[in-house]
Formats: C-alpha cells, structure tokens, sequence
C-alpha cells in the first residue's frame, strides 16, 4: 500500500484491526510487563510511555498495548499526558470532548472527561483536551498526582501517553509518579545521540526505564505504514512493521543496546 493512501486517522494499525503479528507481538510486552513491573503499595500499575523524539510510534503503541491488557481481562486507563501535541482522539476517530487540561485547570464540572470502553471493553481513555499555555505545570501540579492516586483504585493499569524527552520536559516531570518507563525506538530513525540524551535525562531524575520497544524491526513478513502527520516541528511519516522486538531489561540501565 502506497504511502499517499493512508491517512492519520486510519484504523488498521489499532487494536482488533491489527494482524496476527501485530496483535501478537503486543501480547508479548503485556507480558513482560506484567512479569517486569511490581505495584508500589498501589492498587494499578502505572507505566509512562516516552520516546526521544516525536514519531517513533508511542502513541499508537500506548493504544495496542493498553487493548491488550483490557483484553486480557483487567481494566486498563490510558492517559493521553502530551497536550502539546495530542494525537490520540483524532486516531481513535472520537469525537471532540474535555480531556486531562480542563480536569487539571478546574474546567470540566461535569466529569465528561472519562470515555469509557475505547475500543475494548474495560479501556477507559482521558484524552489530552485543548492545548493549555502551561501543560509542564498542570503536569507537575498536586491535582495530577492527586489524580492518579484516585484514578488507581479502579484499574489494573494506567498507561501515560508522555511527550517526547528531548523535546520538552514533561516525561521527566510524570516519571516520578510512574512504576516504571517504556521508551519506544524507532528503526532507522531513530538517532543514537538522541536516544543516549533521553536516557541520560531520564536517569538524571531517576526515572525506572523498565525496557524499550523497538517498532519497525526487520521482518520477513509483510509491511504496513503508517502516516504519523504533524511532528513538533515538520511533517513526518513513519514505516512500522507488523514485527515489533521488544527488549525489557530491569532498571538502572547503564547503556543502550543498540550500542548509543
């Protein structure tokens, strides 16, 4: 399938859409995870998703991976946390509600920020809402980590859809709230000096990096792309495989494996 005939919104690369591969290899970081990650005296295990920069597949990965919890049973919040650049109401094809921003800015009286049952029965999603001047502050605020701690009780995981490490600070900021940290890798676009400067930064803040994804690995199966849209800064594009290597090692990594 030709790149000019896929659309930001397209659904084939999400949740029940995706190829036995897909699904499989999705399954198979549910479970490291479950095995890698212990509560922390907390009821959900909570899981930041980050990547260096913008366009190596974190999003689409924080959605499929979050279907597949839930549809192993247990009931899954996904937490679109980049307002500066949300994404994942316009994937999912929602339509336009309040989200994270409003709740955090006192904006959302009513508590119509919470879909419930998003593609999978048991995945609630919070999507990021408007764009607010201030998102590294509500992010940093009481009234998230107040918000997590309320949200916990009713789910088996909570998975934070972070913005990107080298881009701004925010990843750094949730990681202390998390049980540990996903960072997705990219093949062949990914830059080694971007990767050792996020893991660089997420050790400065002692942040648990429980493993890497690492989409677009080759295979001898068949490809499908995917088109991302806007980046922070320029349009971009990214190819990923059906395949997906996933790499969990246990905390306090102290290089990378693809040699950065």
């Amino acid at each position: 399938m030709s790149e000019n005939n896929i659309n930001a919104n397209d659904m084939s690369f999400v949740g029940s859409n995706l190829g036995f591969e897909g699904k499989e290899a999705y399954n198979l970081l549910r479970t490291n995870i479950l095995y890698s990650v212990k509560r922390e005296g907390r009821s959900a295990r909570v899981i930041g998703m980050t990547s260096s920069v913008h366009g190596e597949g974190k999003s689409l990965t924080a959605i499929n991976l979050a279907c597949s919890i839930a549809d192993s049973g247990r009931k899954v919040l996904l937490v679109e946390c980049d307002m500066r650049l949300p994404t994942l109401r316009r994937k999912l094809g929602h339509k336009k509600c309040s989200g994270l921003s409003h709740l955090l800015a006192g904006m959302d009286p009513d508590g119509s920020f919470l879909q419930q049952n998003v593609l999978s029965e048991g995945l609630d999603v919070i999507f990021a809402g408007e764009t607010p001047p201030n998102p590294s502050e509500l992010l940093a605020s009481s009234r998230f980590a107040d918000l997590i701690e309320q949200v916990e009780k009713d789910y088996s995981f909570i998975i934070l859809d972070l913005p990107p490490v080298c881009e701004v600070s925010d990843a750094l900021i949730v990681s202390k709230l998390t049980d540990g940290m996903i960072v997705v890798v990219r093949q062949d676009y990914s830059r080694s000096t971007d990767l050792a400067y996020a893991m660089r930064q997420l050790n400065y803040v002692n942040a648990k990096i429980i493993g890497f994804v690492y989409n677009g690995a080759g295979s001898k199966t068949k490809r499908y792309k995917y088109k991302y849209g806007k980046s922070y800064s320029k349009s971009l594009s990214i190819s990923i495989h059906t395949y997906c290597r996933v790499s969990m090692t246990e905390a306090g990594i102290s290089r990378c494996p693809w040699q950065c």
